[in-house]
């Protein structure tokens, strides 16, 4: 009698778990699902200017989402670094923060050590040789592995032209930069690169530069021609030597978690504004640069060429060092700079 009574209560105590499992599941799955009954508040942040195009494409891709979500989606754009930019920023978003991050796409190196190489010093000769790069399966595979790590990405090709060296002086071999002092973003592949090139480079805000450029506390910086408040750096800054040595661009970055909060159809409405708003922000700055170059000379900006060959073999040490000792794979910008070879030569025929 009493195993029968034991069994019967192991029974009861079996079935009640069960139940409990199986409310539990629910009660999970139900938190899981989006919470539609209120706006989702994202912060976006940058360091561009108003006048720059990347603020601008910003504040219209956000406007789109705002309207075809109804305002549930409500991403707000703080640019000029208002609030956690560069390394920061990225960590917001890898924390799972409501945040979504527009940088280099080398800060995701810090998560992913291959993005080092993909906007690697002199890869790239054109535009479209990184938006074909950033399309292949080598590339896609990372944009994986980034997710993995907290960090999804929803566009790397907010470009906004080459960057350059912007001085008081031709510079055209590794030799011209000896001695001289450049501000560069906190970034260590910019600060690397720019060692290597000759220059000891100098991270700083970029709201100090142009004042430490006029107290000569540094010598000029570099930068593209579309960014760096508009034109206003070549009040201070007359030469600029066309090294082209990074192609200026910033991706899109937003925490699974935050992907999360949103339905498949804003999801949806999100992902593909922040796709056609970097093919759109690519295609004005492609527009405009004609208008822009005659606009700087008018200013009495010079434009000087430069040996890219020494310059190509002077930042050798910096791709060595990514594999060496970043963590990029072993061999990655070998292959790299390969297949950027095969794009150029597909797209030169």
């Amino acid at each position: 009698m009493n195993k029968k009574l034991c069994a019967m209560a192991l029974s009861a105590v079996v079935a009640a778990s069960l139940i409990a499992g199986c409310g539990g599941g629910d009660k999970k799955q139900a938190a899981a699902k989006p919470d539609t009954s209120k706006p989702l508040v994202i912060k976006l942040s940058h360091v561009f200017s108003p006048a720059e195009q990347l603020s601008k494409s910003m504040v219209m891709v956000t406007d789109r989402i705002r309207t075809k979500t109804k305002g549930r989606i409500d991403i707000q754009c703080f640019g000029q670094g208002q609030i956690a930019t560069y390394k920061d920023g990225l960590e917001q978003v890898a924390q799972g923060a409501d945040f979504i991050s527009v940088e280099d796409p080398s800060y995701v190196g810090d998560y992913v050590p291959d993005f080092k190489p993909l906007v690697g010093p002199m890869m790239y000769e054109s535009y479209d040789e990184y938006v074909k790069m950033i399309e292949t399966p080598m590339v896609k595979d990372m944009i994986k592995k980034a997710e993995e790590k907290g960090v999804k990405i929803l566009a790397l090709d907010y470009i906004f032209g080459f960057r350059n060296l912007e001085v008081n002086k031709v510079i055209k071999t590794p030799e011209d930069l000896k001695g001289m002092k450049l501000r560069v973003p906190g970034s260590k592949l910019f600060i690397d690169t720019i060692n290597a090139m000759g220059a000891t480079a100098t991270g700083m805000p970029y709201s100090e530069t142009l004042s430490a450029v006029s107290a000569k506390t540094v010598d000029g910086l570099e930068g593209s021609e579309f960014s760096n408040d508009g034109t206003k750096v070549y009040e201070v800054c007359k030469n600029v030597a066309t090294t082209k040595h990074f192609l200026g661009t910033c991706g899109v970055y937003i925490s699974p978690k935050t992907w999360a909060k949103m339905t498949p159809e804003e999801q949806k409405i999100v992902a593909d504004e922040f796709a056609f708003g970097g093919k759109e922000m690519t295609d004005l700055i492609k527009k405009d640069y004609d208008r822009t170059y005659k606009h700087l000379l008018e200013m009495g900006v010079k434009f000087n060429d430069v040996d890219h060959a020494a310059f190509n073999k002077a930042v050798e040490k910096v791709y060595l060092d990514m594999e060496e000792k970043q963590g990029a794979t072993k061999g990655i910008s070998k292959k790299m700079h390969e297949e950027v070879a095969k794009i150029r030569a597909s797209l030169k025929k």
